[in-house]
């Protein structure tokens, strides 16, 4: 406290404190008050109806900082000399300071700017792109099914923001790289260390990556979507979630699966667009196959025409196709047709179900396997002649 010198706090200290002061208060002012005053006399310049808030919030910040600067100059200019500091001094050392900063700029400086504005534009293009890009492979085909299309926007969401995510981070990792030099730092050990680096995350999660990979191409390529029905592998059931890095089927017994997608070779979709009949209906050997034809082209039909069913099948009803198989009790007559996602099924039960009751009022045979047992060992049975002692029957 004793070395304090008084006499120049007396002369000059003063003043710089009060100089301070005055600069925090216009500050505070500025902070404060200015905002308010500009944004009452814009919204009284502003017509009835019109939207000037993001205008008067763009003013309001450029007037701030605009009178921070000023306010902060003035009081560096006041305040230096009154420590002592020379200013025509201190303006040479500036000017040899730019010199050197301007000779840089020249230069580094240059190539810097530019590395930056390409990385810069490189992101932005990247982040137009691509979630463009993911939107038109992903929820177009959505669209054109009808079906979960906001499920297909999240998850065109999730694939653009990883894939936007993932190209920002390399753009800038390699304009990194590249600007470094020009400050003089050797990158060959940076390289050399995220070689390293890179190797060992290789390795730990190569399965993570994997799965990712597999992720994005599934749902790019629309191999299958949530709520279709799918086999993967030995597993069969109605897709419940489809991630990046796994997917979920939940079965008949309700069963959750859950599978990584990298783990995935062959995908097989029952309900991708349109799904169809494929019966096969046996009669026996004795009917006549074109009244059965007709028959059953009748049946599918009738009904095409019930509220039920007709918005269930696309196109015509299910036909008879042609004779499928010559089995060892019966003829089996092939009926296909086209339905839509996820009714097959349906269909095709209720398609058994009718074929069986006219069948009966028909009084058309539904063939059942018969075997003939005969009883003893005389082989004149085998010809069919009964004796006295044997006898036949049908199982």
């Amino acid at each position: 406290m004793n070395d304090f010198n008084w006499e120049w706090f007396k002369d000059d200290g003063v003043w710089v404190v009060v100089t301070l002061a005055i600069a925090v208060l216009l500050l505070w002012t500025m902070q404060h008050w200015i905002p308010r005053w500009i944004t009452r006399f814009i919204n009284r310049l502003t017509p009835k109806g019109a939207d000037w808030t993001r205008a008067a919030r763009v003013i309001r910040r450029g007037v701030f900082w605009v009178g921070c600067i000023i306010i902060l100059a003035v009081a560096v200019i006041i305040v230096l000399p009154l420590l002592g500091v020379e200013i025509d001094r201190l303006t040479n050392e500036l000017k040899d300071i730019g010199r050197g900063i301007l000779d840089w700029l020249k230069g580094s400086g240059i190539r810097v700017v530019i590395t930056g504005l390409v990385a810069y534009g490189l992101q932005q293009l990247a982040r137009g792109i691509i979630p463009k890009m993911v939107r038109g492979s992903v929820i177009r085909k959505e669209t054109k099914r009808a079906r979960f299309i906001e499920e297909a926007e999240q998850r065109a969401e999730t694939l653009s923001s990883f894939l936007v995510g993932a190209a920002v981070v390399i753009i800038w990792i390699v304009a990194v790289f590249l600007i470094l030099p020009e400050f003089d730092v050797n990158i060959a050990p940076l390289l050399a260390g995220a070689g390293v680096v890179g190797i060992g995350i290789g390795f730990g999660a190569q399965g993570l990556v994997r799965d990712v990979l597999s992720g994005i191409f599934i749902i790019i390529e629309d191999q299958y979507a949530k709520g279709d029905w799918v086999q993967i592998g030995d597993i069969n059931g109605e897709v419940e979630y489809l991630g990046l890095r796994r997917t979920v089927l939940r079965d008949f017994d309700g069963t959750h699966h859950t599978i990584p997608n990298g783990t995935i070779s062959i995908a097989s979709n029952y309900s991708k667009d349109w799904a169809c009949v494929n019966l096969d209906i046996p009669v026996a050997y004795g009917e006549n196959l074109d009244r059965v034809t007709e028959i059953m082209n009748r049946i599918s039909s009738e009904m095409v025409t019930e509220d039920a069913w007709k918005d269930c099948i696309i196109g015509d009803p299910p036909r008879v196709l042609y004779v499928s198989d010559l089995g060892d009790s019966g003829i089996s007559m092939k009926m296909w047709g086209k339905t839509k996602p996820m009714w097959q099924w349906a269909v095709t039960g209720e398609l058994r179900k009718r074929v069986k009751r006219v069948f009966d009022e028909e009084g058309i045979e539904i063939p059942w396997p018969h075997v003939k047992l005969y009883f003893g060992d005389n082989p004149s049975s085998i010809l069919g002649v009964k004796e006295s002692g044997r006898e036949d029957q049908n199982v």
